[in-house]
């Protein structure tokens, strides 16, 4: 087994859950103004907030790492590492907020990964005290300590985000599925026109992309049916017709039904609306200009 295939082992130690049930009810039940919690999720960014928040304090705890082997910059490197510590807790908090709406396989590998990242902070902190206290010996070497446990949480990081695709926008291919042009997706007659969520399929096979429909009396919405925070069933959600949106069964991430733009997080990126129009009583569909 490649050696690094050993942190997919994470995604299956169940008992890990006993440290992820209280920290995640913990986190939510503090987290409970969606205002807060779409700032923090990075709504009005349009991608998660978290991976752009941690650049600082990385970039600083590794370049302190490059000042401590250049003599005559020991206050330059202390400044780094207090910059560094100062600034983990904005990106500790934005992550903490992704963390508590992914799935439990997620959650399980981001708990060693927070682990970890917390005792890297302590030991940059335990690094400041040695230097205040005049023995840079020690302080360089828990700096260097800390900077390797930066380097196993940000490798940690990686597999959350590229294999477990938390963070990802999990609706960007549907543009590579669907051709250009109108599309034939069910016939009209096959849709109550009672505001209920329907699912439809457009195409078959490897390109087959499931579709969210809502019909109310003479009003049709179409959205790609995947929710773009972790693919969450969008025809299993909630329909308000009044304020024009569809709720995700799974994370409660709400999309306009109008544009499919994200009102409500943890989803940042939107889901695509299709343009609609009935020939010969079908419903045809496409997406906005693509012909």
């Amino acid at each position: 087994m490649n050696p690094f295939e050993s942190v997919s082992l994470l995604e299956d130690a169940t008992a890990l859950d006993r440290l992820v049930a209280p920290v995640r009810s913990a986190t939510q039940s503090v987290l409970r103004s969606q205002r807060v919690k779409d700032l923090l999720h990075g709504v009005w960014l349009g991608h998660p907030l978290h991976p752009t928040l941690v650049q600082v304090p990385v970039g600083a705890f590794a370049s302190a790492g490059v000042l401590d082997l250049l003599p005559g910059h020991e206050r330059s490197a202390d400044v780094l590492i207090a910059t560094g510590v100062l600034t983990s807790s904005p990106a500790a908090v934005t992550g903490l907020a992704d963390w508590s709406e992914m799935h439990e396989q997620q959650q399980r590998v981001g708990v060693v990964h927070a682990a970890t990242n917390g005792v890297a902070l302590v030991l940059y902190t335990a690094s400041l005290a040695a230097r205040a206290r005049g023995n840079r010996s020690a302080g360089r070497l828990l700096a260097y300590l800390g900077l390797g446990a930066i380097g196993f949480a940000g490798y940690l990081g990686g597999h959350l985000a590229y294999r477990q695709a938390a963070g990802a926008n999990h609706a960007e291919e549907v543009p590579h599925l669907v051709g250009p042009g109108w599309h034939d997706l069910c016939a009209l007659d096959d849709l109550a026109a009672d505001g209920e969520p329907k699912l439809r399929i457009l195409g078959e096979g490897a390109t087959a992309v499931p579709l969210l429909v809502v019909r109310h009396e003479d009003r049709i919405d179409v959205l790609s049916d995947r929710c773009s925070h972790l693919s969450g069933p969008l025809h299993e959600g909630v329909v308000d017709m009044a304020a024009g949106c569809v709720t995700c069964p799974w994370h409660g991430s709400v999309f306009s039904l109008e544009d499919g733009s994200v009102r409500q997080g943890p989803a940042t990126a939107p889901v695509h609306a299709f343009d609609v129009r009935i020939d010969s009583g079908r419903l045809m569909v496409r997406l906005p200009g693509a012909g």
